[in-house]
């Protein structure tokens, strides 16, 4: 037995449009955590991509203006170094896990998790290929088509095709009088536009290309209901109850603005009740996806179920909001999983997750020189 503490450092921030929900989320689960248990050092990302030490990360943590402290820490930096934008990472060998909780770009494409991979360190939620892949909202809908998951049909415009198609042509292709515009690597319904007409398509999609040169267009269900369900697990996930979301009558769908910046006129429903065997439909298909897309420690599975009742996958999210509206934790609570507790369970998976890894790594016997000539014989 031992009394030491496990040092975790929360990793937040980013350079994407999450930035700051991120620093909420960041602070909801410092306050959760058994401070009995975990030592906690922060690591604010800058949204020019510097990272913070400890002690600056936690003056803006504490309320400080983050930009002046940012000029405070790059001004100590030597920014000819090319690896100065990560070089207060140099204390991490102290650091027992890194938890990430940087939204978007950075922290949900796979980026930081290739980074603590180099650094050898277990890290809570999904690996490299897993975050990229669920990031990409064409790549996810591509694997969630392959495991039979069913999700809403798409056209896919890039710059090199937009001149191709408009709103009567993709209208048309999918069937659909009302077209959604998405970005396929974004969240927290950043860019996001719902069509009706050749003008509001060239409005949105206008946008939609300046957070990304892939643009998901997608059709509408039919009085659609949100439905929420969070996963925790590894190759034994598990799924908690599921929750609905009600939008004002006046917004069109669950906007960043309901989500992060006022959400006193939206209605969480936790659980909801559904007709007989469709709760059950989207759990199996929530931990379907979750095994397809092979993912870990955690995900926020988002579903749009039509007015007769049959559900389809909206997005994926490897590392959902921990803000106080956000529904990963508050779905888990009504399953009887508290927000500490929940932090202690990713904790786990973190470390279980690395030792499979370190397992192989370590059992893993390369070739001898004979056994590759016969390798290279037998092809």
């Amino acid at each position: 037995m031992t009394d030491k503490k496990t040092h975790v450092a929360l990793l937040f921030g980013g350079d994407s449009s999450e930035h700051d929900v991120s620093k909420r989320s960041a602070h909801n689960i410092y306050d959760a955590m058994d401070k009995d248990k975990y030592d906690v050092s922060l690591f604010l990302v800058s949204k020019n991509g510097i990272i913070l030490d400890d002690a600056s990360s936690h003056r803006v943590f504490d309320g400080e203006d983050e930009a002046a402290v940012l000029q405070d820490v790059t001004a100590k930096l030597d920014m000819n170094n090319p690896l100065a934008p990560i070089i207060n990472l140099d204390s991490t060998h102290n650091i027992d896990v890194f938890f990430p909780i940087i939204h978007g770009n950075l922290g949900e494409d796979g980026t930081i998790q290739g980074l603590l991979r180099l650094l050898h360190k277990p890290y809570v939620g999904s690996g490299i290929m897993a975050s990229s892949m669920a990031y990409d909202k064409d790549i996810t809908k591509k694997m969630l088509d392959i495991a039979g998951v069913r999700n809403t049909k798409y056209v896919l415009v890039t710059p090199a095709n937009a001149k191709n198609w408009n709103y009567d042509k993709l209208s048309k292709k999918l069937n659909s009088s009302i077209i959604f515009i998405k970005p396929a690597k974004q969240g927290s319904s950043i860019g996001i536009h719902q069509i009706e007409n050749q003008t509001e398509y060239e409005q949105g999609i206008r946008d939609a290309f300046q957070y990304d040169d892939k643009i998901l267009v997608e059709e509408a269900i039919e009085g659609p209901e949100e439905v929420e369900i969070s996963i925790l697990g590894n190759e034994k996930p598990k799924a908690s109850k599921l929750g609905a979301i009600k939008v004002p009558e006046n917004d069109e769908f669950y906007t960043y603005e309901n989500k992060f910046v006022d959400a006193s006129e939206v209605k969480f429903t936790i659980p909801v009740k559904l007709p007989n065997g469709v709760s059950e439909e989207i759990t199996e298909m929530a931990l379907k996806a979750f095994t397809a897309l092979e993912l870990k420690g955690m995900a926020r599975i988002d579903f749009l179920v039509s007015k007769d009742f049959k559900p389809y996958l909206g997005e994926i999210n490897t590392l959902p909001g921990f803000t106080n509206i956000s529904l990963y934790p508050q779905l888990w609570e009504a399953s009887g999983i508290s927000y500490t507790e929940l932090i202690d369970q990713l904790i786990e998976l973190a470390f279980e997750e690395f030792k499979k890894q370190e397992k192989v790594l370590h059992d893993f016997k390369p070739l001898n020189q004979n056994d590759q000539e016969k390798v290279y014989k037998a092809k």
